[in-house]
Formats: structure tokens, sequence, C-alpha cells
């Protein structure tokens, strides 16, 4: 295209050439326009894409609005914070020691509950033999740990008994 927008002039090529001169139209000179306004998307691309979804509900943890008013109460009587988280941090730990142990015993013996049923379903489905030597090898060894546990508290009776009745003891008789 010509700086004024005319068209190019025609060229001609020597006759030996016998290709045909392309002729150029005004209208392929013209630079493109761009819209006037940006094309818009429809609503199906919109919605295939990522700007319809919403992100999961993620809570955030919660406020124990009874144990911070017992704080505050405690910081505005004494002015002091920490003294009773402390108090009740040892007093929650040992009742979780004490409560422990029979607890183990009991999940032991679900354990093994579990496994004997799980070997049952495996008998009646024909794999019986495959988890036979795995399950009773499982189930010995949670009886194993239940008498190390039964030995511990026979033993934990035995030293309160002799020391709530010291009198039926053989060696305070032979004094």
């Amino acid at each position: 295209c010509a700086p004024g927008g005319d068209a190019l002039p025609l060229q001609r090529f020597p006759p030996s050439s016998k290709q045909p001169v392309p002729v150029s139209s005004p209208a392929a000179c013209q630079p493109r326009r761009l819209p006037a306004r940006p094309l818009l998307r429809p609503a199906k691309v919109c919605q295939a894409g990522d700007a319809y979804t919403r992100e999961k509900f993620k809570p955030q943890p919660t406020r124990d609005l009874e144990k911070e008013k017992r704080r505050l109460q405690n910081i505005l009587s004494t002015g002091k914070d920490e003294v009773e988280d402390e108090v009740e941090q040892v007093f929650v730990g040992k009742k979780e020691e004490e409560i422990a142990e029979p607890d183990r015993f009991e999940e032991l013996m679900n354990e093994i509950q579990e496994r004997m049923e799980f070997l049952a379903e495996m008998e009646a489905l024909g794999q019986g033999k495959k988890y036979q030597r795995i399950i009773l090898t499982e189930i010995s060894q949670k009886l194993h740990e239940m008498e190390i546990i039964d030995k511990k508290r026979s033993e934990e009776l035995r030293n309160i008994r002799t020391k709530a009745f010291p009198i039926g003891n053989k060696s305070n008789l032979q004094d």
C-alpha cells in the first residue's frame, strides 16, 4: 500500500516470466481495525471454567467462651493469668494417665474380636488359609500384651492389699 492509501502501481515483468501479475485491491492494504468494545465470552465458556466454582468452607478453630470467661475473671480478681492454667493442665494430665490402662485392655479385647470376625469372613469366602496364620499371630500378640497388663494390675492390687491390711501379711505374723 502506498503512503496515501492508493494502490501500488502495477509492475510488468518481461514476457519471459509468463507468470500472471498479482493485482492487489485497495481493501487488502488497509490496516485492520480493532473492535470498538472487547468481545464478550459466552456464558457457557464462563461456566465451564473456574469462574463459578466456590472455595470449600474451612472452619476455623472455635474459642471456648467459658474458658475465656474464667480466665478473664481470674485476671480481674487476682491479677494473674498463668497460675490456674498450669493447675488445670496437671490435673487433666493425671486423669488421662489413670484412664489409659483400663482403656488399653478393652481396646485389646475389641481388636481380638475384630480379627476373629475378619478371619471368619475370610473362611466364609474361601480365603481362610491365606489369612489364618497372620491373624492368629496378631491375636497371640494381643493376648500376650493383655497378660502383661493383667500382671501389672495384679501386682498393684497385692501392693494395695498389703498396705491396707498389714495384719494378714505373713512377715508380720512371725515377728
